[in-house]
């Protein structure tokens, strides 16, 4: 929902005026689907020597790749995402600002809820190292909960191309998404015919902004005229090119191997979720309409950074204490395994609400604001971008460290510092940005 607005001591009351609430449904789904991806791949054992074992056995299953196809979720929250930065950059626009105050807006609500997050990590490898922990151990824990970090490079990347992506989508539409394609095709040919995988980096620029492209055609209104038969064909010719493309290219036949970098399946898999999303949303909307839908997601979803950066380290902690306490794991893919998951995904979300509570001025400050009255320089807003940038990026080809850790928070304080917000209250304006439009893209 949108962030409630205040004037003076009045109560605050959202404004569901002008969303489409179909999306905010698709978003919190998206983000939960994370979560019980997540938990379903990590999977914890204690061998026969004593020794801890962390795997991802739920990979080794046959069925695995296949069911990436249609549990990576990943290119639909890009483009809802697009619908909500489209929608975000066309109301700063209307207010008569630009650039600088919608990356501002943007930075500062990625920025700030990541510093907690950054920080605990960072302390709790740290302590890990000191304590003598098996260095296999803190990899592959530090691998897990730094996974996720890679989201907010892409997004961060794909707010700093949005208004320029926005104008041309504004003046070609078409056009503009035929040249990002052209791109991502480049990138991958160049990638795979040198051997030079780092070089697949590029597609950031590409695959990310390109998803997000689709969404600002869901803002236009233009798939609500397409026939629902073209749209059902649009679905099973994309998931039916999957099987060549993966089948005579060099790209794996699992969504998640081409995450990181992306790569073209990816915007293939963007066009199938994108045409269904097109079928399903009446029903979604329908749904949206009942108080109890609502207020599930306007729960979940006003905290919705604090469930993503946040999961995993709380799925690794619950195993943790599991140990600690000496409950025995189950043998992972069991079916004991099976039958513990819907237990320990209760005590990871119970433990998610309460970090959220602790946390939750984190994420949506009502002290510290964005005052319109007291921009920041054009390039300040773009430092403190790069700032936030540089250590999610990194994490991308880099395992995760206490350093890293520590030099991300770092990155993110002074980004916000940087962005120049206020601990007064900004009476009669919910922000200095485009929060009133959307909170929690």
């Amino acid at each position: 929902m949108s962030t409630p607005t205040r004037t003076g001591s009045a109560p605050a009351v959202p404004d569901l005026s002008g969303r489409d609430l179909a999306l905010d449904l698709v978003r919190v789904a998206c983000v939960m689907t994370v979560v019980i991806v997540h938990l379903l791949m990590v999977a914890v054992a204690v061998e026969p020597d004593g020794t801890i074992g962390i795997s991802r056995a739920l990979e080794q299953q046959p069925w695995f790749d296949t069911g990436t196809w249609f549990g990576q979720i990943m290119p639909l929250f890009f483009i809802v995402g697009g619908f909500a930065t489209i929608t975000g950059w066309r109301s700063t626009v209307r207010r008569g600002d630009g650039t600088r105050d919608f990356l501002r807006s943007r930075v500062f609500r990625l920025a700030l809820p990541t510093i907690p997050v950054l920080l605990f990590l960072a302390a709790g490898l740290w302590l890990a190292g000191a304590l003598g922990v098996d260095p296999a151990i803190i990899e592959a824990v530090a691998a897990g909960v730094g996974s996720p970090l890679w989201f907010l490079a892409a997004y961060l990347l794909c707010q700093a191309v949005a208004p320029f992506l926005a104008t041309c989508h504004d003046r070609h539409p078409v056009l503009t998404c035929a040249a990002l394609l052209a791109g991502v095709i480049l990138v991958d040919v160049v990638r795979y015919s040198t051997g030079l995988l780092g070089i697949g980096l590029v597609n950031l620029v590409f695959v990310w902004p390109l998803l997000q492209q689709f969404g600002f055609f869901l803002a236009d209104g233009r798939l609500r005229t397409v026939p629902r038969l073209v749209l059902v064909a649009v679905v099973l010719v994309s998931y039916g090119a999957l099987v060549p493309i993966t089948t005579w290219l060099p790209y794996s036949t699992s969504m998640l191997g081409n995450l990181n970098p992306p790569t073209l399946p990816l915007v293939v898999l963007g066009v199938g979720q994108l045409a269904l999303l097109a079928l399903v949303h009446p029903l979604l909307t329908a749904i949206m309409r009942t108080r109890a839908a609502r207020a599930v997601v306007f729960l979940i979803g006003s905290r919705l950074m604090t469930v993503y950066l946040w999961h995993l380290p709380l799925i690794i902690a619950v195993a943790g204490l599991q140990l600690a306490l000496g409950i025995p794991f189950a043998e992972p893919l069991s079916a004991a395994w099976w039958w513990t998951r819907p237990v320990v995904l209760l005590v990871v979300a119970v433990l998610l609400a309460g970090v959220g509570t602790l946390l939750g001025r984190v994420e949506h400050p009502r002290k510290l604001r964005l005052d319109p009255e007291r921009k920041p320089a054009h390039v300040a807003v773009w430092i403190a971008l790069a700032s936030a940038f540089i250590m999610p990026f990194a994490e991308i080809s880099h395992p995760l460290t206490a350093t890293m850790a520590a030099a991300g928070a770092l990155g993110s304080i002074i980004a916000v510092v940087l962005l120049n917000p206020t601990r007064r209250p900004v009476e009669g304006v919910a922000s200095g940005s485009d929060q009133a439009v959307d909170q929690r893209s």
